[in-house]
C-alpha cells in the first residue's frame, strides 16, 4: 500500500494521523476524502484548506490544547481537526449536546498560554475525547499520535486489505469510534463518509450504492438498520464488504438477521476502550458465548490478575495460557492513551502498573486463547457469598424476544448482602410474559443465585451521550425508588421514573 508495510514499524509520515494526507493529495487529487449531507473534500481540496487552517493557528500562537467548535458541522469540525493536529496542537472534542455549565468546566482544564509549535511530532499529544466519569462530569483522554496510527497498522495486518477501502462512520465525531473511522479513512487514502445525523434509511441507501463497502458502527445503529430494512422489505445488500462493530457488546442473536441484509460482508466485533483502543477482536459467531470478545489483536499482550493483592505479587496468566477464574485485564499495547485530563480523582480512572493498564475490567482467557468479558469491576455485585457480574445476566435477559433493554443492580439485603434488582423496557407490540414464566426462563438459563429478586420497569430508557445505557441513572433512581433519598442533589424529577413488576 505505497510503502506501507502492515507487517513493520511504521516510518515517516505514516507515524502521524494527518500524515499521508499529503500524499495522498499529490497521487489522489480528486478522490473524494470526507462526505456528508454538509458537502465533501477531494483529498487534493482538503489538503490545501487544512494547510491554511494550521498556517493561521501557527501564526496566531494559539494555545497547546483547542476546544473543537461543537457548533459547526460534523464535516467542517473533521477539517478543524486535521488543522489542528497538523500545526502540532492537540484537538479537543466537544459533545453537542453538553450543558453551558459542563462546557465551561471543561474549558477551565484547557491551557490558554501562547504556544509556537509549528509541526506534529508521532508522541505528541494530538486529540482528547471525554467519556463518561463518575463525577458526573465528562472524563477527558488524551492520546499521542503512534496510538492511532497503530491502530490503522495493526488492522490493516490483521482484518486484511478489505478494511483500507472507503468507509461508513455513521456517527458524531465526539464518539471516538467514527473520529477514528473517519481519520482511518483519511490515512488508508480510501475517503469515509459521515453523517450530520444518524438515518438508519439513509445509511442503507448509501451502503446499496456500491462505493462504500465498509462500515464502522455501534449495535444500536444496526438494530435500527435492521429494522428499518424489514419494515420496509429492502432486498440484500451485497455491496458492502466489511463491517466492524465497537462500542457496546453486539448482541449475536441479531447476526444471522445482519448476514441476510448483508449477505457478502465480513462481520467482525472487536473490544476495545477509549484509553486502550484495540485490544480484542473476532469474527462474528452466534455459535460463541456471550462473554468471548476474541484473540488479541497482534500488537497486544494481556495479563488477567487476581484482585486484592499487590499486582507484583499477582501471579499473570500471559494471553495464550489458560486462565479460568475471572480478574482484572491488564493490557500492554503501542496503543495505549497518555493521560487523563482535568479531574484525576475519578474512581473509574485506569489502574497502571509499569507499562500495564487496566480499565478495571475483569474476565479470563479460555483454553482457546479467546478473551472472556466478566464485565466491569465496579458494577459487580456480591450476593449470598457469591459474585456476580451484571453485564452476563443482563446479556441472556437482553436476548428474550420481549425485552429491549435491560440493568441489573444490587441493593442491601440483610440476608444475602446484596439482593439483585433488574431493571426493564419491553419491546414494543410484544407479547410481555408473567414475572413466574420470566423468571423460569431465567432460571433455565443461569444459576439461581443470579435471577433478580425484584423487577421494575423503566418507561424512558436513560442513555449516555455515547448512545449506551446508562446504569448509573437507573441505580440513582432505584435508589431514590427504595429509600425515598436522592444524592448528589439531583431531584426525582431528574431521574428515570421506575415502577414495580409483580404481573
Amino acid at each position: 500500500m505505497n510503502a506501507l508495510s502492515a507487517a513493520a514499524p511504521l516510518q515517516g509520515f505514516w507515524q502521524l494521523v494527518h500524515g499521508p494526507l499529503a500524499h495522498w493529495a499529490r497521487h489522489r487529487p480528486d478522490m473524494v476524502a470526507l462526505q456528508s449531507e454538509a458537502g465533501s473534500w477531494t483529498f487534493g481540496e482538503l489538503h490545501a484548506e487544512v494547510e491554511q487552517r494550521s498556517a493561521r493557528l501557527v501564526a496566531q500562537r494559539a494555545p497547546q490544547m483547542l476546544l473543537l467548535d461543537a457548533g459547526r458541522s460534523t464535516l467542517e469540525r473533521l477539517v478543524d481537526f486535521l488543522a489542528v493536529i497538523h500545526s502540532g496542537r492537540c484537538a479537543a472534542v466537544a459533545d453537542p449536546d453538553w450543558q453551558p455549565a459542563v462546557r465551561q468546566r471543561i474549558e477551565s482544564w484547557l491551557p490558554e498560554q501562547p504556544c509556537e509549535l509549528e509541526s506534529a511530532a508521532p508522541t505528541a499529544a494530538f486529540y482528547t475525547g471525554f467519556t463518561s466519569g463518575s463525577t458526573g462530569l465528562p472524563k477527558g483522554f488524551k492520546r499521542h499520535h503512534l496510538s492511532w496510527t497503530e491502530s490503522f497498522r495493526v488492522g490493516l495486518q490483521d482484518f486484511g486489505p478489505v478494511v483500507a477501502q472507503r468507509t461508513l462512520a455513521p456517527g458524531r465525531i465526539s464518539h471516538s469510534l467514527f473520529l477514528f473511522g473517519a481519520m482511518q479513512g483519511i490515512w488508508y487514502g480510501c475517503g469515509a463518509v459521515m453523517q450530520e445525523k444518524f438515518s438508519a434509511s439513509r445509511c442503507l441507501a448509501t451502503l446499496a450504492l456500491g462505493d462504500t463497502p465498509c462500515l464502522v458502527a455501534v449495535p444500536s445503529q444496526l438494530l435500527l438498520m435492521l429494522q428499518w430494512a424489514e419494515h420496509r422489505q429492502l432486498a440484500p445488500i451485497p455491496e458492502v464488504e466489511l463491517i466492524t462493530i465497537s462500542g457496546a457488546r453486539w448482541m449475536r442473536a441479531h447476526t444471522p438477521a445482519l448476514r441476510a441484509l448483508f449477505p457478502k460482508a465480513r462481520i467482525i466485533e472487536f473490544y476495545g476502550a477509549s484509553e486502550a483502543s484495540f485490544v480484542a477482536w473476532m469474527d462474528a459467531d452466534e455459535a460463541s458465548g456471550p462473554q468471548a470478545v476474541g484473540r488479541p489483536f497482534s500488537n497486544v499482550k494481556l495479563s488477567i490478575r487476581p484482585t486484592g493483592s499487590d499486582a507484583a505479587e499477582n501471579a499473570l496468566a500471559e494471553h495464550g495460557t489458560s486462565h479460568a477464574s475471572d480478574g482484572l485485564i491488564y493490557i500492554r499495547s503501542p496503543m495505549l492513551f497518555m493521560d487523563y485530563v482535568g479531574d484525576a480523582h475519578d474512581a473509574t480512572a485506569v489502574l497502571r502498573d509499569g507499562d500495564w493498564l487496566s480499565v478495571r475490567d475483569m474476565g479470563h482467557i479460555d483454553e482457546r486463547g479467546m478473551l472472556c468479558l466478566a464485565g466491569r469491576q465496579s458494577r459487580m455485585i456480591v450476593t449470598q457469598g457469591k459474585n456476580l457480574f451484571p453485564e452476563e445476566v443482563e446479556n441472556l435477559l437482553a436476548s428474550h424476544p420481549a425485552i429491549a433493554q435491560v440493568s441489573l443492580h444490587g441493593q442491601a439485603d440483610a440476608l444475602r448482602g446484596l439482593q439483585v434488582h433488574a431493571v426493564l423496557q419491553w419491546r414494543p407490540q410484544t407479547q410481555v410474559p408473567s414475572a413466574l414464566e420470566l423468571n423460569q426462563w431465567l432460571r433455565e438459563r443461569t444459576e439461581a443465585f443470579k435471577v433478580p429478586r425484584q423487577w421494575w420497569i423503566c418507561e424512558h430508557w436513560p442513555q449516555t451521550a455515547s448512545g449506551k445505557t446508562d446504569h448509573g441513572q437507573l441505580a440513582q433512581a432505584l435508589r431514590a425508588r427504595m429509600t425515598a433519598l436522592t444524592d448528589a442533589g439531583i431531584s426525582p424529577a431528574q431521574l428515570p421514573a421506575l415502577r414495580p413488576w409483580q404481573s
